[in-house]
């Protein structure tokens, strides 16, 4: 199990611990001599960059307020970057806030904080690069001004990194139905009047409120402020987005069941206040799109029920949307209980594509017989649940979604953490490419729906997220594939997943983790792992690494240096003692032990059966 553990909370390991001690003595002579294993420096480097709720944001004047400080909201999603080619600096990052709440200085609602990173020359970790704004605003981070541009936003989950110049737009998620769903974090709810330079009739119309939420938002974070709201790409429950290398094409996906697959094309490149709109429709004739009026309000605030009228597909909640040359990749999350939103969805005249084929035959063998189209029906009538999800790869040149890598495996009860899976994706989320020595990368997050099925070990109560790497090089992709990197704390889900320009560095947020964790991990944050450059070598070795030891019947330990992890070849009862021959840590049932937070030194493993090695940590 390829596994790498930034932090010391992890649930998995929790109900390992300690079992058992009166098995293993409390010390061992320290002139055992053991077969040596040597576990090499990590080449990876980890920091936390960004605490909300801890570090200062500068804020404009807001709400009549003078222009001042706060404290920098929570929930961070979404992490933008954008190059810096004018200067030695890397770039400018930008950070979703999702959760709405009022706030006199930021602003109600939900949020963004816009921050400049360097690199340090010796080091190679990231530094933040105090500015000052046009505005007068000086400081490392700042709040971005919705308020006074394009009104407040909420929801900011999901968002834009334009993989041609880095522009940036955040997503609204959580769908508003009326101003009593925007939870009273929103407080000024008189009707809204559209100010935009988008053609249509948009400018100067009056709406609800609420009906100004659920857009992809544009902002400068050079500036940190808001540039437009896209009421031309249709109001949705947006959560990602990607942009073509012709600067002219958008795809975007929304978190719905339906969720509707969308494309708009701008009439100039770079330009995307004109264009064209569509919705995904696998089986129109010809292109596989139905187009809707891009330049009209009404069709702008009902968008889901235009484009399903005209016989969208429809899909299970699609996550964040990438760009990788020249097709389109997009997590489709999965719900438990799907129930009768396809069907409600068909009643409107939605359609469902093949991609489900493959999961259903695969967890309902007694459907063999039957066709695809029955396979469909299945689904359609809320007989399937989706638990894991998957990822899907679109591409424009066939006009075919398909699945690049599903959830799973399967498991009908959750096993004991002895009999966990050694890879398990569920409720794929977070989703990127990163690009590092010429060799792309996947980068997936988890966000898991529940913890039933295998998602989490049977006892285990906390959502573990966990960080992927999948080598897009690799022909029809599985979970085996997979290449854990990174773990949160407790209660947390893992997003961001943006790699800095020069392949060096992922930035990652821990949202929303629990409030009993010790600070800064009780904390929303933004941490960076950097040497991918370097550790993306010993990645790709490890395979290698581990085909002696799974191919021996005998107890086998091998380290994996990227990750701090020492792994067996077997489950595991052990106990570790320090060179003072002193007991320090017992685990219980496990494949694997995370070492992350000893010391360089000498260590000795032994096993209930008496086996043992010689522990060097460099």
């Amino acid at each position: 199990m390829k596994q790498f553990r930034l932090f010391l909370l992890l649930v998995m390991l929790i109900p390992s611990v300690g079992f058992s001690q009166f098995f293993f003595d409390v010390s061992v002579d320290t002139a055992w001599n053991p077969t040596e294993v040597v576990f090499p420096p990590s080449p990876l480097q980890h920091q936390i960059l960004f605490v909300g709720g801890d570090d200062v944001v500068q804020t404009t004047a807001t709400y009549g307020n003078a222009p001042g400080q706060a404290l920098a909201k929570q929930w961070h999603d979404f992490i933008g970057f954008t190059p810096d080619n004018d200067s030695d600096d890397l770039g400018w990052v930008s950070i979703n806030h999702e959760r709405i709440i009022a706030n006199d200085s930021i602003g109600d609602g939900g949020g963004m904080t816009a921050f400049k990173v360097r690199r340090d020359p010796v080091t190679d970790l990231l530094e933040i690069v105090p500015q000052t704004l046009s505005d007068g605003r000086s400081g490392e981070f700042f709040n971005v001004d919705f308020v006074n541009t394009v009104g407040e936003t909420g929801m900011n989950c999901g968002g834009i990194t334009s993989s041609v110049d880095g522009r940036i737009w955040t997503a609204e998620e959580w769908f508003r139905s009326s101003n009593g769903s925007l939870g009273g974090q929103v407080r000024d709810l008189d009707p809204w009047t559209i100010n935009t330079d988008i053609p249509g009739n948009f400018a100067g119309q009056t709406i609800e409120k609420y009906q100004n939420f659920n857009y992809m938002v544009e902002i400068d974070p050079k500036e940190a402020v808001a540039i437009r709201k896209q009421y031309n790409w249709g109001r949705q429950p947006f959560e990602g987005g990607a942009i073509a290398s012709d600067n002219r094409t958008v795809y975007l996906g929304a978190d719905a069941t339906p969720g509707i697959f969308t494309k708009f094309v701008a009439d100039v490149p770079g330009d995307f206040r004109s264009g064209r709109l569509f919705a995904y429709k696998h089986d129109a004739m010809g292109e596989p799109w139905v187009e809707l009026p891009s330049n009209d309000l009404n069709v702008s605030l009902n968008f889901a029920s235009e484009a399903l009228s005209l016989g969208a597909t429809m899909f299970n909640r699609l996550e964040w949307v990438t760009y990788y040359d020249g097709k389109i990749y997009m997590t489709e999350t999965g719900r438990d209980n799907i129930g009768d939103r396809l069907k409600n969805g068909a009643a409107i005249g939605g359609v469902l594509d093949y991609h489900w084929v493959e999961p259903v035959r695969e967890r309902h063998p007694e459907l063999s017989e039957k066709t695809d189209d029955q396979i469909l029906d299945f689904v359609m009538a809320g007989f399937y649940n989706d638990y894991y999800g998957r990822v899907l790869e679109f591409d424009p040149a066939t006009g075919l979604v398909t699945t690049y890598v599903n959830g799973g495996p399967f498991l009908s009860s959750s096993p004991e953490i002895a009999d966990y899976p050694d890879k398990h994706l569920s409720n794929p989320d977070g989703l990127n490419v990163m690009v590092t020595n010429g060799r792309p990368y996947m980068i997936i997050c988890e966000d898991l729906n529940g913890t039933s099925n295998g998602r989490t070990p049977a006892g285990v109560s906390n959502r573990t997220c966990e960080m992927y790497l999948l080598d897009m090089s690799i022909t029809d992709p599985s979970i085996d594939d997979l290449v854990r990197v990174s773990i949160v704390p407790l209660g947390a889900e893992v997003t961001g997943a943006q790699p800095t320009s020069d392949g060096k560095t992922i930035l990652v947020n821990s949202q929303h983790p629990s409030s009993s964790n010790p600070y800064p991990y009780n904390n929303s944050l933004t941490y960076a792992i950097t040497g991918w450059d370097e550790a993306i070598t010993a990645i790709t070795s490890l395979d290698e690494l581990e085909k002696p030891a799974l191919e021996s019947l005998d107890f086998q330990v091998w380290p994996n240096p990227v990750s701090r992890v020492l792994n067996f070849n077997k489950v595991t009862d052990a106990a570790l003692y320090n060179n003072s021959g002193q007991r320090i840590k017992v685990f219980r049932g496990l494949k694997s032990v995370d070492v992350s937070d000893l010391m360089p030194g000498v260590y000795f493993l032994k096993t209930l059966q008496g086996e043992g090695r010689k522990l060097i940590i460099q």
